[in-house]
């Protein structure tokens, strides 16, 4: 065998064994012990590799047994998973529309996301974003042209605020006034 064809089969991929009750399990377990995830994406993450390394066990795959089981255990909580995510996103400036949509895609159930914000928060936040993207008072000037205003509208809004919280923080003409409206 020459050095050309010890290479080629090096670099063919090695195709993993099938799966049996055993090695989901242990899949399961690492997924949840790297990764803070939600159940529907413990299904989705074990779907997968069901799909991609087949099934060797005798009685068929259950999944779904194996992440209610996580779950009863607490390696699994998408009410901890919801208010860790919503926190995290909140800090970037993030609203509660898009906070919602996140926590949607992420499989977690309506009565697992936590409570809304109250106005004051959600105008803290809006202002959090508004600093971070420089809109409104936050930038350079004020904008004086109503396309450069309603671009900054739409990216407020694209973040997941409200617009009235939106409106708000980008009518303010000075940080000190913009500011002031979360201390009223």
């Amino acid at each position: 065998m020459d050095d050309e064809e010890r290479l080629s089969k090096r670099r063919q991929r090695r195709v993993p064994a099938p799966l049996d009750e055993a090695g989901l399990k242990e899949l399961a377990l690492a997924y949840a012990a790297r990764f803070a995830t939600t159940r529907t994406k413990l299904l989705r993450y074990l779907a997968r590799k069901l799909k991609e390394r087949g099934w060797a066990g005798d009685a068929p795959a259950d999944p779904q047994a194996l992440a209610d089981r996580l779950a009863a255990l607490g390696y699994v909580d998408d009410a901890a998973f919801a208010a860790m995510k919503g926190r995290a996103m909140a800090a970037r400036g993030l609203g509660r529309r898009r906070v919602e949509e996140t926590l949607a895609a992420a499989g977690v159930a309506p009565q697992d996301r936590g409570e809304a914000p109250d106005e004051q928060a959600a105008l803290a936040v809006a202002l959090a974003f508004a600093r971070r993207k420089r809109l409104g008072p936050f930038g350079a000037t004020l904008p004086a042209d109503p396309a450069v205003r309603q671009k900054q509208l739409a990216a407020m809004l694209r973040a997941g605020h409200s617009m009235a919280a939106a409106r708000a923080v980008l009518a303010a003409t000075s940080v000190e006034a913009a500011e002031a409206l979360i201390s009223e």
